[in-house]
């Protein structure tokens, strides 16, 4: 038979398919992976949900950079390796008198092809696959008005700019691999080795240090820069973070060229593996840096479920009282009686009942005035934000707890961990905002009641300064605070109709946020400015009463009341975007992390196949051949893994003590739970370990 250029290029292209294929999938994964984080990333369901500049929403583009960053690599990687392959064919037909003007078309045509097909696959599938584990998600754990997922088709824009990456990345290694002119290095281009400069084995202590050093400067830095200059700290201070990428570098170089079982006895231990993955080095430590980067996006994802959950979900069970809620003294609420003929509409029968007033008065503070050139400089303001005020008297008889308040000072209401981030200890000015008179006062000290730990502070004071305080106010500056428990098992179908009858009793005067500062309006406005709540920037943060079931305003409405039932039974509705955010990123991200695993292990067995064949013909039992084959995948596996959770578990901690400046109870709670799931994701991880151990085993047909 007569064989043409055409049909011997046909043959070579079909007898590297397992190559072929190895690059479609790389390519399908990461762009369904891209396309799936971007479309839920746009929604108008998560973008409604996460607030405006919020932690959370910043948490979820960090990550997805993180994730883009690996994917990026990865397909880098795949085609890397693709054309490592492709240039033995591309060697023979070249030896056998092709031109390489006559091989360019061919060469191009499949590189689209390949690229574009799977590029494109992927892509496709990334919007069924986040809409399919959308509705699992609200199938199996929670669902809501709020949950229904609403996508924003302005996404595809990041998908086809990842998508001509790609395509536009593999024409040009092609044409890179094609123009060479040595015929023969182009044939053995597949099994050139790619060591790296050893450093020596002083790099991987100094890169585990390196990292957590980088953690920390890049963390810190902002608040050491205002220290210091008295200013906001500019966006170049995130370069310290850089040490963390080079003392991640140097840990896995350390991993691929020296390994961390160091044997003094027997030096020779593992060393066929460690030179396989030795003599691919740069591929190696390329793919264990995206590992980390995903692993670690996909750790902070899942770490911020319980942190931000297990404190709110205990602190509700602790309440002292089933039901508490207060309002303003203009307000027609529904009075005592009426709830307990509502609740015993449905057999219940209320008991406990204590109550109080509370004035709301401008107390003083220090604020940051902002200057040119990013700086500020601390002023005090007598006039600053609204506090609700109780006297000594009326605080015993909402709690049950004497106190005796000295006349010129005042008692912050916090939480039992006194983590109130909002309590003000500076305060030296109580005005009442209706006739402006006021006294001097100072911070006497912290007193305790979880109830009344809000945004808009709870303070107490002397009872003749309270009196004196309280005279002209008109019934805008005063309210009422009311709670109560219930006999036995609580009912939730009598907490709903209660808050929807407490919730219709408001008019539109109580509509706003709970961080709405009515004292800072009025002196906007005595000062002939406007509020910025009142402008086009205040419109984002708006609260309505026609949107009373969303989380933005069960969370933020000024006089939200607190009944334990409804929130422990609706804390997963309220939070369920996020929480399904967060997860859909673990799970992204840990996959993503897998499958690279998974490929590197067989990218670097299968390329030392000969040197498996050679040990077998030495005599090398199967047992030999797989302590071997384990030692390499462990290292890909075990060390990116440890690397990528340990460095998010010592960042998450840093998170929650800086929020207050000490770890409280709760936060223990959540970082025991957060410590739980890195044993589960170890669990996960082994898991994928042992099924590549074994694909491996039988392909090299190691019994």
């Amino acid at each position: 038979m007569t064989l043409t250029m055409k049909t011997m290029e046909l043959k070579l292209q079909r007898a590297g398919r397992k190559h072929s294929r190895l690059y479609l999938f790389c390519n399908f994964m990461a762009l369904m992976i891209i396309s799936a984080y971007s479309a839920l990333m746009c929604s108008r369901t998560v973008q409604t949900v996460f607030p405006s500049g919020g932690d959370s929403r910043k948490q979820m583009y960090a990550i997805f950079v993180m994730t883009l960053t690996g994917c990026i690599v990865f397909t880098i990687y795949a085609a890397g390796l693709f054309f490592r392959h492709k240039s033995a064919q591309l060697g023979i037909l070249m030896a056998l008198g092709a031109s390489r003007k006559r091989l360019l078309p061919g060469l191009f045509r499949e590189v689209l092809l390949l690229s574009g097909v799977s590029a494109a696959a992927g892509a496709a599938a990334g919007l069924p696959f986040v809409w399919i584990l959308w509705s699992l998600f609200r199938l199996v754990l929670v669902d809501s008005s709020e949950m229904k997922l609403v996508l924003d088709f302005r996404c595809l824009f990041i998908s086809a700019a990842f998508f001509l990456l790609v395509v536009g990345f593999a024409c040009i290694t092609a044409w890179r691999y094609l123009k060479r002119t040595n015929i023969m290095e182009v044939i053995r281009e597949e099994h050139t080795n790619e060591p790296v400069k050893e450093l020596g084995r002083w790099c991987g202590p100094v890169g585990l240090l390196l990292i957590f050093a980088g953690g920390a400067m890049g963390y810190f830095a902002p608040y050491v820069w205002q220290i210091l200059f008295s200013a906001y700290a500019p966006s170049w201070t995130s370069i310290l973070y850089v040490p963390m990428l080079a003392g991640l570098y140097m840990t896995m170089l350390y991993t691929v060229v020296y390994g961390w079982g160091r044997n003094k006895k027997n030096p020779y231990k593992n060393i066929i593996s460690r030179g396989m993955m030795k003599f691919q080095a740069k591929q190696t430590v390329n793919n264990l840096l995206v590992i980390t980067l995903l692993i670690a996006g996909g750790c902070f994802a899942m770490f911020y479920l319980p942190a931000s959950g297990t404190s709110t979900m205990l602190s509700y069970r602790s309440y002292p009282y089933d039901y508490f809620y207060q309002y303003r003294a203009d307000q027609k609420v529904p009075e005592e009686d009426e709830i307990k003929e509502l609740a015993e509409k449905y057999g219940l029968t209320t008991k406990d009942w204590a109550g109080c007033d509370y004035i709301s008065l401008a107390i003083g503070g220090y604020v940051n005035v902002e200057e040119e050139g990013n700086r500020y400089h601390v002023e005090y303001l007598p006039v600053c934000e609204e506090a609700q005020i109780l006297s000594e008297d009326a605080y015993s008889a909402l709690t049950g707890e004497s106190v005796d308040v000295e006349p010129g000072t005042y008692f912050c209401v916090t939480n039992r961990d006194e983590s109130n981030i909002y309590a003000n200890k500076s305060a030296q000015d109580l005005t009442n905002m209706v006739t402006k008179k006021g006294i001097s006062t100072s911070f006497a000290g912290y007193l305790h009641y979880d109830l009344l730990a809000e945004m808009i502070g709870y303070y107490v004071i002397d009872k003749e300064d309270y009196r004196i305080l309280e005279e002209g106010l008109t019934d805008q500056w005063r309210g009422r605070i009311m709670q109560f428990n219930v006999e036995g098992e609580d009912s939730y179908s009598f907490a709903k109709e209660f808050y929807g009858r407490f919730l219709a009793s408001f008019d539109e005067s109580c509509e706003y946020a709970d961080f709405y500062n009515r004292v800072e309006k009025i002196t906007a406005e005595e000062a002939g400015e406007i509020y910025w709540m009142d402008t086009e920037l205040g419109k984002d943060f708006m609260i309505s009463y026609d949107e009373a079931d969303s989380m933005n305003f069960q969370l933020r409405w000024r006089y939200q009341p607190k009944f334990r039932i409804l929130l422990i039974n609706d804390y997963l509705c309220r939070m369920g975007v996020l929480y399904m955010m967060f997860l859909f990123i673990f799970i992204v991200c840990l996959t993503t992390s897998l499958v690279v695993c998974y490929t590197r292990c067989q990218t670097i067995a299968l390329n030392n196949r000969y040197v498996f064949d050679d040990l077998k013909k030495l005599g090398a039992s199967p047992g030999f051949l797989e302590k071997e084959i384990r030692s390499q995948c462990g290292n890909v596996f075990r060390v990116p893994s440890l690397v990528g959770m340990g460095i998010m578990y010592v960042l998450f901690a840093m998170i929650l003590y800086a929020n207050d400046g000490r770890i409280t109870f709760y936060e223990m709670i959540a970082l025991i739970i957060c410590l739980v799931l890195v044993f589960i994701i170890c669990g996960v991880v082994a898991g994928v370990y042992r099924v590549t151990v074994k694909s491996i085993k039988k392909q090299l047909d190691i019994g």
